[in-house]
């Protein structure tokens, strides 16, 4: 399989979900700051231009965070990245769309790429502090339902890597995780899986 990815980006979390499941692939570089998601070789393989990509071994893409993490999951079922039964499989899915599509789609993205929702640079302050707003009480939402558990489903699943890339980016930021969140982002710092993939994503462990 082919890996397309962008170091310490969303893809974080499949690259986790990828040595998590011992799956065999190759790693291939996007360069989003530099607009390497718009290089027609790329575009042709994601016609989104959005990160991360998945190819599979039938030359087939897959794109979106939640349909590759769903996917590894069906895929390599010995390794539990999703509850037995539906109710829980629906827990995983509810909690990790949360995840992917408020704290980072409308949270951190407002964050990272504060033009992109104002052209005037005199409210580039506000859009970042909503988009603050925004993240904070989505992991205050997510605090919540970790509370009494290790992980967000009891187990580790395919929403912990999602929860971890965001607790990692509010890290490196500087806010202030509650306290659920934070043991959460401490305990998925331990396992071998995020350990490797950050070494080899270029940040210090």
């Amino acid at each position: 399989m082919k890996f397309y990815m962008t170091p310490g980006s969303c893809s974080t979390g499949i690259h986790i979900l990828l040595e998590e499941v011992g799956a065999v692939f190759e790693v291939y570089i996007v360069n989003l700051p530099a607009g390497g998601h718009l290089e027609p070789d790329y575009v042709a393989i994601n016609p989104k231009s959005t990160i991360p990509t998945l190819v599979r071994k039938d030359g087939s893409p897959v794109t979106e965070f939640q349909a590759i993490a769903w996917w590894l999951a069906r895929q390599y079922p010995k390794h539990r990245l999703l509850p037995e039964g539906a109710d829980g499989e629906v827990k995983v899915l509810e909690a990790m769309d949360y995840v992917v599509g408020t704290i980072h789609g409308q949270g951190f993205t407002r964050i990272f790429t504060t033009p992109n929702f104002t052209p005037n640079p005199a409210d580039h302050d506000v859009v970042r502090a909503r988009g603050r707003e925004i993240v904070e009480r989505g992991f205050a939402v997510m605090d919540a339902q970790l509370a009494g558990r290790e992980f967000v489903a009891g187990s580790f699943s395919i929403a912990d890597a999602a929860l971890f890339y965001t607790e990692f980016w509010a890290d490196k930021l500087k806010m202030n995780l509650p306290p659920n969140c934070r043991e959460h982002y401490l305990r998925m710092l331990e396992r071998p899986s995020v350990r490797q993939v950050l070494r080899e994503e270029g940040y210090r462990v």
